[in-house]
């Protein structure tokens, strides 16, 4: 595989379009930091590691819904940044998602944050993924 990001984001899409309510992924550090910022946000229920027999393990995802139109809280999830064209912004250029409704998951310096945050901590840097 040669995106593991684009994946995890194709995993959860698809698991939303199923209206499944747990996604099983193959962990790494990198897929829990973005689950941990989908989960501050508000964007999932929760997420777990799970340990396998292989050392890699799962991260189970626990999707949200609205408790009575069924309807996700994820509309859409974008790989932005790919293996053949790398996406970088400096502390200046972050993007805005839908005027700031959505989110943008920015690898930085500092480590895997959103496009809030990285604005006031002043620092750039890949963006992975735009949610919304």
């Amino acid at each position: 595989m040669t995106d593991p990001i684009a994946d995890f984001l194709t995993r959860l899409r698809n698991a939303i379009r199923a209206k499944h309510r747990i996604v099983e992924i193959p962990a790494s550090k990198e897929k829990m930091e973005i689950a941990r910022i989908l989960k501050e946000k508000g964007y999932i229920l929760n997420y777990k590691f799970e340990e396998t027999p292989n050392k890699q393990g799962v991260v189970k995802v626990a999707l949200k819904y609205h408790p009575e139109t069924r309807v996700p809280a994820i509309k859409s999830i974008v790989r932005i940044s790919r293996p053949g064209l790398r996406r970088y912004v400096n502390s200046h250029n972050i993007p805005r998602v839908l005027n700031g409704l959505g989110i943008a998951v920015i690898s930085t310096s500092r480590g895997v944050i959103s496009d809030k945050e990285a604005r006031a901590l002043n620092v750039g840097g890949e963006v992975l993924c735009y949610v919304y």
